[in-house]
């Protein structure tokens, strides 16, 4: 499994993204490293389809599945609202590894667009 958080610099959401991933991802049995991406320009947000700061891919797709429909890629904020982490812990307890991607999905992310 690949865990990518994409980012541009200046953006203050992405470290509190951080030890919120790190903890579901604890939670949730995968102890993978999280490779951290900056996106410096507005040539590379188009080439790697940055819909902005901070992006969450999981082996190569994006955690929120109607952004690959998206085609507003830029140098800008991305929010995610996260659910309860009583909640968070429940559903952790019923996923497998392998399908720790759709209830980080399913839980987590709603992107303000």
């Amino acid at each position: 499994m690949k865990v990518e958080v994409l980012y541009f610099d200046g953006c203050p959401s992405h470290g509190a993204l951080m030890p919120k991933l790190r903890e579901l991802m604890e939670e949730a049995g995968v102890d993978v490293p999280v490779e951290l991406r900056r996106v410096e320009s507005v040539e590379a947000a188009d080439r790697e389809r940055f819909l902005g700061s901070p992006t969450l891919r999981i082996d190569g797709q994006d955690v929120d599945p109607p952004a690959s429909e998206r085609t507003d890629f830029g140098l800008k904020c991305r929010l995610y609202a996260l659910c309860s982490l009583a909640s968070s812990r429940r559903r952790s307890l019923r996923v497998t590894t392998r399908r720790w991607r759709s209830r980080f999905c399913a839980c987590s992310v709603r992107a303000r667009r």
